[in-house]
């Protein structure tokens, strides 16, 4: 990724020297860490630089920095800058204490109909505009900030080809696949053609796991992916309607459907969410208990 000519040297192009890592972190290639630049904390992943000679992982490299670069929205962990000029190349995102969403939810468990609803459209916003397909959105891809929304991380962290204007396959299934990743969707982890609505499967599981926990349990992850992946069962639905309105169960089976084509579009996950808060306003459910924040 070297360029010849100093005018080519990308606008996000970073100076590794102003980029500090902890000597007590130690270096951890191929996933995100905590570093500092110019002072601020920053997420930095770094390239083993074991690894430049294969085109594979430099193709790949290139293609999270494309959709980085694409990317950007309020609900989208920001895009700092890169390291591609020097060794170790880098990409740098900015850092969120609070920690992901999966961690969250070990610790507070099911979460409030209020705070589903609040979280549910924050994920659902950083894909409205539906320019990319993200095919890892997961509980552990979604940040929680200090005004306690959520932005989703993960970007280009798979790899995929582009058959068609609405259809793409992945580019070395086994080394992409996470075996445990009961989110991800039947057409990902069969390896298949698949389209957008993989990331409306995912945001399904998603929003069920806010409400009912994990999907499942106590099964292991990888269990509970085989179950829904290859045998198509769904968990079921324990909470009262109060907690888990009838219109939010049909919003995450229409979302989780084994059919690609009858899962909705983030654009329209929006708007049903809009109408699941009118409704449970009007019985009263949430009283005093939510503050619209949108």
């Amino acid at each position: 990724m070297v360029v010849a000519n100093p005018r080519e040297v990308p606008e996000y192009e970073l100076n590794p020297q102003e980029l500090q890592v902890r000597k007590a972190d130690g270096i951890s290639k191929g996933i995100y860490q905590v570093a500092k630049w110019n002072g601020t904390k920053v997420s930095v992943k770094i390239l083993d630089k074991d690894l430049y000679k294969d085109n594979e992982t430099i193709e790949a490299f290139k293609h999270e920095l494309t959709l980085l670069e694409k990317v950007r929205h309020p609900n989208v962990v920001q895009f700092v800058g890169a390291v591609t000029q020097n060794v170790p190349m880098m990409i740098v995102s900015e850092y969120h204490p609070k920690g992901d969403l999966g961690s969250y939810l070990q610790k507070k468990g099911r979460l409030s109909p209020s705070k589903v609803l609040r979280f549910a459209r924050d994920i659902a916003r950083h894909c409205k505009p539906e320019l990319v397909i993200h095919c890892d959105l997961k509980p552990k891809n979604i940040m929680l900030d200090n005004g306690k929304h959520l932005k989703v991380a993960g970007f280009g962290s798979i790899s995929f080809s582009q058959l068609s204007s609405d259809k793409s396959r992945l580019l070395n299934h086994g080394a992409h696949i996470d075996l445990s990743n009961y989110c991800v969707a039947p057409e990902i982890y069969k390896d298949e053609i698949f389209d957008r609505s993989v990331d409306s499967y995912s945001f399904g599981v998603v929003l069920y796991e806010m409400i009912e926990g994990q999907p499942f349990h106590p099964k292991p992850p990888e269990e509970a992916v085989k179950l829904m992946c290859l045998e198509g069962r769904r968990p079921p639905f324990k909470s009262k309607s109060k907690n888990c309105p009838q219109e939010m169960r049909e919003l995450i089976e229409e979302c989780w459907d084994a059919e690609a084509v009858v899962r909705p579009t983030f654009s329209e996950i929006i708007v049903r969410l809009d109408r699941i808060f009118v409704h449970c306003s009007k019985q009263g459910w949430w009283k005093d208990t939510f503050k619209f924040p949108w």
